[in-house]
């Protein structure tokens, strides 16, 4: 494929990607901060974001095991992880934390286990996309062309 074609392609992608409402305008903006300084910067901050979502997730599910569940604990965890989902765009992400806060509150614990599912669901899903993301963006760049402006 040449890089015209990676190029239209990762652009309709891409317009998919906010279309669905997987990524939100807080992607853009971190693309912006993006240059040839730090040519990387966008996939070390996601790459950052898998990693401590992975973390919270795992944690979630932990402390909704327990005999005793610490309902404050588990809304700091997802506090934390709507904050870095919402930090990188990951619009699904941010929304399912808020449905799983809601139920925190209410200390329902079906609730929580329900949402839970839904943000390990949502998670999965922009990860696989991001990922998609940037590997088109990574054969656009060594077919010697040049990423769309954000």
């Amino acid at each position: 494929m040449d890089a015209l074609q990676l190029r239209r392609q990762l652009i309709e992608y891409t317009a998919e990607l906010f279309s669905e409402g997987f990524l939100d305008e807080q992607f853009t903006q971190l693309q912006q901060l993006q240059d040839e300084n730090n040519p990387d910067f966008v996939v070390e901050v996601v790459s950052l974001f898998f990693q401590d979502s992975e973390r919270l997730l795992n944690e979630l599910a932990k402390s909704l095991s327990q005999q005793e569940i610490d309902f404050k604990k588990m809304d700091a965890h997802v506090h934390q992880l709507k904050g870095s989902s919402s930090s990188v765009g990951a619009h699904r992400v941010q929304r399912s934390c808020i449905s799983f806060r809601d139920f925190c509150n209410a200390k329902n614990v079906e609730g929580c286990l329900e949402c839970l599912q839904k943000m390990k669901h949502e998670y999965s899903l922009v990860k696989d996309k991001l990922e998609t993301f940037f590997d088109l963006e990574q054969q656009l760049s060594t077919t010697g062309g040049s990423p769309p402006p954000p």
